[in-house]
């Protein structure tokens, strides 16, 4: 036997197996295992979904769900996603895609939805640094663009600050486009998107039609809310514990226990589907050294968010709104949690005129009066460590038992926890069914 693979086993069909976590990993895990084996699923919180949180709002006697976490998809960039919705039969929407950044200091707001909106502020045109911003934007985009196409590993050393140090780009395009513009896809602070691996940040901007004017993915929506195919997928499963927090996890050659305030609980097999810190403290001194460097790499940005209705954490001019608001007070760009404002109004088809906003860590928060719900998520940081750690994920899949899962093991996004839950299943022998589908036609 070749010792690289002592420690590794072949999941049986019938087997008992338990999936920790009701994100969209979980969750998929769970569906997808559900008719091949038993499958019990854990959720620590009460609410399923991991980071698809659908709330009701009512607004002046009208009621409709809006989304807090995962809003937003597209058939491009999504693909096992859309497959997903389509086999369930999940409606989307059409959603409106929109930018705008609004500083204190300096005090300049502008928005690119539109040649308007860019210079929304007057005095921009007269702003020879906002100019300079523009140029870079164009620069960049055509720079970069060409380095995806031709050589995609030259600078695979090279963090996203230092190609803009080196390439001499402006302080007013770093600080007033691309890192607002990164920090509130991936919701971390703007210094640490300083550090992000060039290829890889390059590589998503490319994919998501971020680098290009025309062309751009056409974004959609889950038509009522995320929790449709959340609550359709549960419905299928037998064996949900929610409100069920995993204490603890043994591993031993006769299975794994998971240790919950019920008791112990016995299975042949677990997939480990939160975040990697999270199953690290599960498995405590029973992690081998491998998983702890793996699942030890990867950090998490805590985030609140604000559900609510107050007009004060959007940009100034009410002709800037756009779907992503990035807001920033007094101070120069740093370490600071990064503060966006998700217009929903624009990304869902809501029956309210008043703004229905999620804002994310902002400097103050909403005024009590206009407050729905506050919530707090944690965020990957996708550091040079986290992507090298995830190019050693396939050693310890399968070891001791275990496999783990999630969006940390890609860039981040639903698509990425889909992915991962896929990847696993495939160790199990079992195949989505679009994924069946699409094998059997091309074989």
């Amino acid at each position: 036997m070749d010792m690289h693979e002592l420690g590794r086993t072949t999941p049986l069909p019938g087997q008992r197996v338990a999936v920790v976590g009701s994100g969209i990993a979980g969750l998929a895990a769970a569906w997808l295992l559900r008719r091949d084996y038993r499958v019990t699923l854990f959720e620590a919180d009460l609410r399923p979904g991991g980071h698809t949180h659908t709330v009701n709002v009512t607004l002046d006697g009208v009621e409709a769900p809006v989304d807090t976490g995962f809003l937003v998809f597209n058939r491009r960039t999504y693909p096992d996603l859309c497959a997903l919705f389509e086999h369930l039969g999940v409606a989307s929407a059409a959603s409106r895609m929109s930018f705008s950044v609004s500083l204190c200091d300096p005090d300049m707001e502008w928005a690119g939805t539109s040649l308007a909106t860019v210079f929304g502020q007057r005095r921009n045109l007269a702003r020879p640094a906002f100019w300079r911003m523009l140029g870079d934007l164009v620069r960049f985009n055509r720079e970069t663009q060409r380095l995806v196409e031709t050589s995609p590993t030259r600078l695979a050393d090279v963090s996203l600050g230092e190609f803009l140090a080196d390439g001499g780009y402006s302080t007013m395009f770093r600080d007033w486009y691309l890192l607002p513009m990164a920090a509130a896809i991936w919701s971390c602070p703007t210094q640490q998107m300083l550090a992000y691996p060039l290829p890889t940040f390059l590589r998503f901007c490319h994919n998501h039609g971020l680098l290009q004017v025309v062309d751009r993915p056409e974004w959609m929506t889950v038509r009522g809310g995320g929790r449709t195919y959340v609550n359709r997928m549960l419905a299928d499963l037998e064996r949900v514990c929610l409100g069920t927090p995993v204490l603890a996890a043994r591993r031993s050659a006769e299975g794994v226990a998971l240790r919950t305030a019920g008791g112990e609980h016995h299975f042949d097999a677990v997939v480990f589907a939160c975040h990697s810190d999270q199953t690290l403290r599960m498995l405590g001194g029973g992690a081998s050294d491998a998983e702890r460097a793996v699942l030890g790499a990867v950090r998490y940005q805590p985030n609140v968010a604000w559900l609510h209705t107050d007009p004060a954490l959007l940009p100034r001019r009410r002709g800037l709104w756009s779907a992503w608001n990035y807001m920033a007070g007094v101070g120069a760009p740093g370490n600071q949690p990064v503060s966006v404002s998700y217009l929903i109004n624009q990304l869902q088809p809501l029956p309210f005129a008043r703004p229905v906003v999620v804002s994310l860590n902002p400097a103050q928060p909403p005024a009590d009066e206009h407050v729905f719900e506050r919530i707090e998520y944690a965020h990957p940081v996708f550091d040079r460590a986290a992507i090298a750690a995830q190019g050693r994920l396939a050693d310890i899949q399968g070891r001791q038992r275990s496999w783990f899962a999630g969006a940390w093991t890609g860039y981040g996004f639903h698509e990425d926890g889909l992915r991962s839950a896929l990847a696993v299943v495939r160790q199990f022998g079992v195949l989505a069914p679009w994924r069946h589908r699409r094998e059997r036609v091309s074989a």
